[in-house]
């Protein structure tokens, strides 16, 4: 199972170098704007980032949706369905198994969490603050708070993300000074919420993720329905909680296996001595069990819990 760990760690690199290619910027100077640029990168990656070499989907949602009212306006009466359907492929297939596996921010905060220091929780009730997010910045704002000419902001970007501000703020600035004296409040109020995040992220784990990503908060809605997900066997588990201690998303899954919060890293099944936890495709367990403990200790876990000598 520790194999396993080391498989996610070395996918999420992967994809975060792949998702982040163009590796001319230091000379050019320039965002690279190539052929794959219509690519829709799965996780959270900045379109303006000058290594980029896709598009980040809440920024092409905003973009699509702040649009809508000129297009109308010049009698283009069609709506995009590419953002929108690669987000629900993708969703449909492993959901919030995206934000594990495949978001660069995400490896960012769990590679900040591992700088020794104190540890906190996160509270459950700040969990629901990134449907807000979704719902108001990412929605209802870029479609209704439009200017003279109709056209919406994409107010997720311009005033909050952190990755934005990591992957391309900065490293515009450091590349063309000459804009440093166009960065004003908006800038610094965006660089305090990176800040925040990235001391955040070595305190708590992931608490971007768990209470402020809106495509987290998307995915989050295909989790009873998705293809690719861990299943809990009740006959299996004894309730020990191990799971408990280990989930970085502060999932209890032997409480709430299809949690909006499970990002499917597969931490609880490489915990759980008893093989109870399984990752399935389509209904189809994928692999066998691995029980590392003999059945028999199960049934006297389960015994003792319940005070039965």
């Amino acid at each position: 199972m520790g194999a396993m760990s080391a498989v996610r760690k070395w996918v999420q690199t992967i994809l975060a170098l792949a998702a982040n290619g163009s590796w001319t910027f230091p000379w050019t100077k320039m965002i690279y704007q190539g052929p794959l640029k219509v690519i829709c990168s799965p996780g959270l990656n900045c379109y303006s980032c000058p290594a980029s070499t896709t598009y980040c989907p809440i920024g092409a949602l905003q973009q699509l949706l702040g649009g809508i009212r000129m297009a109308l306006f010049n009698g283009q009466y069609f709506f995009g369905l590419y953002i929108v359907g690669t987000l629900g492929v993708i969703g449909a297939f492993v959901g919030r198994m995206v934000c594990g596996w495949a978001c660069p921010f995400g490896l960012i905060q769990e590679l900040l969490h591992k700088i020794p220091s104190a540890k906190f929780g996160i509270p459950r009730w700040m969990r629901y603050i990134k449907f807000a997010v979704l719902l108001i910045m990412v929605i209802i704002l870029p479609l209704f708070a439009v200017d003279k000419m109709g056209i919406g902001s994409p107010w997720f970007c311009k005033h909050l993300c952190p990755a934005g501000t990591l992957e391309a703020g900065i490293p515009l600035l450091l590349m063309h000074p000459n804009l440093r004296a166009t960065a004003g409040w908006l800038f610094l109020n965006k660089l305090m919420f990176l800040v925040i995040f990235l001391v955040w992220s070595i305190l708590a784990s992931r608490p971007f993720c768990r209470t402020t990503c809106p495509l987290g908060a998307f995915y989050a809605m295909f989790s009873k329905v998705k293809m690719i997900k861990l299943r809990l066997d009740p006959e299996l588990c004894t309730n020990c909680r191990a799971c408990h201690k280990v989930c970085p998303m502060g999932v209890h899954f032997n409480e709430s296996p299809e949690d909006t919060e499970c990002i499917s890293c597969m931490a609880c099944s490489r915990a759980c001595n008893f093989g109870a936890i399984h990752l399935e495709f389509g209904g189809l367990r994928l692999g066998e069990s691995t029980i590392k403990q003999p059945v028999v200790n199960n049934k006297n876990i389960l015994n003792s819990s319940r005070g039965i000598s």
